[in-house]
């Protein structure tokens, strides 16, 4: 039988403290259900993991440009303590091609090419977007037009000289209109929707750990959440339960709801913009007993 969660590591990023709307609201919580939390650093080698019934990723987001020495880290964390999300949750949706996985589930998807180091992109008509596979906050993330293609070639070569695989995808003209829909989910089951807009460069590039957003709150249509919930729901069966997800759905151009992103590392969960108790429906979880560790 697992203990009842009682010291829970709080894991950010050096860059991003006092950047995390969530965590105001979320310490609270976890206050509330009277559990004690140290907001920590993920690189931060004077903390002892092991004095941690529970380490929870929460604003690590600067992970993407320190990968290697960020999956070192997880692999260390997982051998003294518990991680939240587990780390083959974790290292699943590090990288977007999931969304292959996805597709051939049944899932939507946002329409998709893979563009693998060593191959040549070739743009869709219109405009489109150019993203690696690995990244957060749209940090390498640009959009382009016919008339931008020789940028856009430039943009993947840059990504291929990392060693990324990078994703292409039409601008989808539902965006500027409706923006993005995250859906919320704790242990498994809705909890709550928002409202996005993202601010993502023209032929440009994101210099800080995100891009600018617009956000508000949002109530959920039935068919949102359905589409969602497929998606958690094959996460669940390939894995286990994520104790949290963030599932980004957007409109393809047929009007059809479609998962954008996965997100089970470090996701925003817009609780400023949710229903009060939204954030201790999180506590509610994160201090919870769980099976295994």
């Amino acid at each position: 039988m697992v203990n009842e969660i009682g010291r829970l590591a709080w894991v950010t990023a050096r860059e991003a403290r006092g950047r995390d709307d969530d965590e105001p609201l979320a310490l609270a919580a976890l206050g509330r259900a009277r559990a004690a939390v140290d907001v920590v650093d993920w690189d931060d080698r004077s903390v002892d993991w092991a004095a941690y019934d529970r380490v929870v990723l929460r604003s690590t987001w600067d992970y993407p440009q320190r990968l290697a020495e960020f999956l070192t880290w997880l692999d260390e964390v997982t051998q003294v303590t518990e991680l939240v999300n587990p780390p083959q949750l974790v290292r699943w949706s590090l990288d977007k091609r999931y969304l292959a996985e996805l597709e051939a589930a049944g899932v939507p998807i946002t329409p998709t090419v893979f563009v693998e180091p060593g191959s040549t992109a070739e743009f869709p008509d219109g405009d489109f977007v150019v993203k690696p596979s690995v990244g957060a906050g749209s940090r390498d993330a640009a959009s382009y037009g016919t008339e931008d293609h020789a940028a856009a070639a430039a943009h993947v070569a840059r990504l291929h000289a990392d060693g990324q695989v990078v994703l292409v995808q039409p601008f989808l003209k539902s965006v500027p209109v409706d923006g993005e829909w995250p859906m919320v989910f704790f242990d498994g089951r809705f909890s709550h929707a928002a409202s996005k807009r993202v601010d993502l460069p023209r032929a440009g590039a994101v210099d800080d750990l995100f891009a600018v957003e617009t956000n508000a709150a949002h109530t959920a249509a039935q068919d949102q959440i359905e589409v969602a919930q497929a998606a958690v729901d094959l996460v669940t069966s390939r894995f286990g339960t994520p104790t949290y997800a963030r599932i980004d759905l957007v409109r393809d151009n047929d009007g059809r709801y479609c998962v954008l992103e996965v997100e089970l590392v470090e996701p925003s969960l817009f609780l400023p913009q949710a229903d009060p108790a939204a954030a201790d429906r999180l506590a509610a979880v994160l201090t919870s007993p769980r099976d295994g560790r």
